[in-house]
């Protein structure tokens, strides 16, 4: 169940050990290999669908079944809250209440049989009442030996939800990176990939607002992505481009898919490739991946990941991949937001008033966008300010998001309007820190 546990942890799960009665070995031989021998979901993360191409060679494709007219796709019907379920379970092993977590640990298992952690519970709770045992996750040596690395996985992924127990977020603060969210961006995400953990943010009056976490799996050699098939997830900001529904993926990706737009420009600057990076779910066979399974996406449990599928827009929703999240409040963030805004009004005054060298000073001579250096760009932008013809510029729904990491980064996203127009385009720039001095190295319109 929870092997590789720190000391702490351990003490508040042995007190139940002695208390409880025999039972029959074959059902826990029985239990124990479903847990390390069941379908498993652990392998490349990025399987072809049909608007997704593979530049590289791949496995040949799971091919979809035409589903049956009128019938929904193949999502077990799964309780949204087992891991809360399996948290509970922890802590009534810690009250030393062991009867109510085995009752508890039972009825999970038959409602979310495919949840394999969770029967590795209830097989320990069912052995301990044997012996008082060494370690947790103890399954019998003939089937240990034979799956020594699942078992692992398991133990892993047992400290990283029961971590989610004991080390939550200060409460009220945010992740640094969202240093100015607008209110017409409804929800944000934020991913630490040192705890396996998702966190769901919505905007409302008193702004973002964490509503919900979730255990998520991350790339099979850990995070900090630098090349195609590099088995690694990305850290930086990133947006949501698009929603796929179950129909129109293999069941490999369960409850549907939210792809992000990885490479962004600053990873393109820094040389970085691949593609094909997805927030997505798992077969319908199974509920979880271990804690470092994929090649390179973000998974969640089918029920969870469908709570965000229903909440969450494409290209306005921000997702931050973040090795070890940095929680700090709001009022702590302000002074810095208070400046960043008044950095971008500096560009958008100078855009608006005509003055084509003023606007410039805004601009890194390392430049470029669509092929286009910082020469070739001053021109575009002095036939941009001819056609205003003296319209006022406004900056609608500005959003400043923050990356730290080889060098400082903003994200910066607004609509661009001009004074007698209802819309505009929508711009993204790219700043970065030279000499002390924000720049934008890169400029474009969300298509």
């Amino acid at each position: 169940m929870i092997g590789s546990l720190t000391r702490r942890e351990l003490r508040v799960v042995r007190r139940w050990l002695p208390e409880l009665k025999l039972v029959s070995g074959m059902a826990l031989g029985a239990i124990f290999a479903f847990c390390l021998f069941a379908p498993l979901s652990d392998d490349a993360c990025a399987r072809p669908h049909k608007d997704k191409p593979q530049a590289t060679k791949q496995e040949p494709p799971r091919l979809q079944q035409k589903p049956a007219e009128n019938s929904e796709p193949r999502i077990p019907q799964q309780s949204f809250s087992a891991e809360a379920r399996l948290l509970e379970v922890y802590r009534l092993i810690g009250d030393g209440k062991g009867g109510n977590a085995l009752q508890k640990a039972e009825q999970l298992v038959r409602d979310v049989p495919n949840f394999q952690l969770a029967q590795l519970v209830y097989g320990d709770l069912l052995l301990s009442r044997t012996k008082v045992l060494p370690t947790m996750g103890n399954a019998p040596a003939s089937i240990a030996a034979t799956s020594q690395a699942r078992l692992e996985q398991l133990r892993e992924e047992a400290r990283r939800r029961l971590s989610a127990l004991t080390e939550k977020p200060p409460a009220g603060a945010l992740p640094a990176q969202f240093i100015a969210v607008p209110p017409t961006t409804k929800h944000a995400i934020a991913v630490d990939a040192s705890r396996s953990r998702l966190y769901l943010f919505e905007n409302g009056p008193n702004g973002l607002q964490l509503v919900a976490d979730h255990y998520a799996s991350i790339g099979r050699l850990g995070s900090d992505k630098s090349f195609e098939g590099d088995q690694r997830t990305p850290l930086g900001v990133y947006y949501i481009t698009s929603r796929l529904d179950a129909s129109q993926l293999t069941d490999f990706y369960g409850a549907g898919a939210l792809p992000l737009n990885y490479p962004n420009e600053y990873d393109r600057r820094l040389g970085r490739t691949g593609r094909g990076i997805w927030l997505h779910g798992v077969p319908s066979d199974s509920y979880a991946r271990s804690p470092n399974s994929t090649d390179g996406c973000v998974a969640l449990a089918n029920p969870e990941l469908q709570t965000i599928l229903n909440r969450v827009q494409p290209r306005t929703t921000p997702v931050v991949i973040a090795k070890s999240l940095q929680w700090i409040p709001p009022s702590k963030a302000e002074p810095e937001r208070r400046n960043l805004q008044n950095l971008i009004e500096g560009w958008r005054v100078a855009r608006a008033s005509g003055d084509v060298t003023r606007l410039m000073s805004f601009y890194s001579p390392q430049f470029v966008s669509s092929g286009k250096d910082v020469n070739q760009w001053r021109q575009l932008l002095q036939r941009d300010i001819n056609q205003l013809r003296g319209h006022s510029l406004q900056l609608k729904d500005l959003a400043i998001l923050g990356w730290r990491d080889k060098s400082d980064v903003l994200v910066v996203t607004f609509g661009e309007v001009s004074d007698g127009q209802r819309t505009g385009a929508l711009k993204r720039q790219y700043w970065g820190k030279e000499g002390g001095l924000w720049k934008i190295f890169y400029e474009g319109v969300i298509g």
